[in-house]
């Protein structure tokens, strides 16, 4: 089933003052000072502006940093980079694919054993969808990712 996951108006206006700033204006929040630097719930993390799955907490690891950190994203075309050379240093800034929402940075930094690779994120940027709760919010076909005994778990994700 196709999903649109656009930025719109009405998206837009339910945001916080801090998630506007950190997905419109490209801002950071604290470090250990957000929501999710330290879930350590089974679940996935979704674009707060579309809705679209960008992360798996089942590629969440503790960076130290005091911001969720994950080794990769949920698909291939989750997320997408470009170049940010603000604050004097040139950086990998991680973008939503279709809403275009800033979610944070890309670093060379993480668990060689799962590429090396530490998605810095906001959890400003991101709204945490439980995995007992995949179903209900339209999420299912993610279920596999934390239910081994699901006859879809062999199903090969992208990676």
């Amino acid at each position: 089933m196709p999903h649109d996951y656009r930025k719109t108006p009405e998206a837009l206006s339910r945001l916080t003052r801090s998630q506007f700033k950190v997905t419109q204006k490209n801002g950071t929040e604290p470090a250990f000072r957000n929501a999710y630097w330290n879930n350590h719930e089974p679940g996935i993390y979704v674009d707060v502006v579309s809705g679209e799955p960008l992360f798996s907490s089942t590629d969440k690891f503790d960076s130290g940093t005091g911001w969720p950190s994950f080794t990769k994203p949920i698909g291939t075309d989750a997320v997408r980079s470009e170049t940010d050379a603000t604050f004097g240093m040139i950086r990998t800034e991680v973008r939503s694919a279709h809403a275009d929402s800033h979610l944070g940075h890309l670093f060379d930094d993480g668990p060689t054993a799962a590429g090396g690779q530490r998605y810095c994120m906001n959890s400003a940027a991101l709204r945490f969808v439980p995995a007992a709760e995949l179903d209900a919010q339209g999420y299912g076909e993610y279920r596999s990712l934390f239910d081994p005994a699901d006859p879809d778990s062999t199903q090969e994700r992208a990676s």
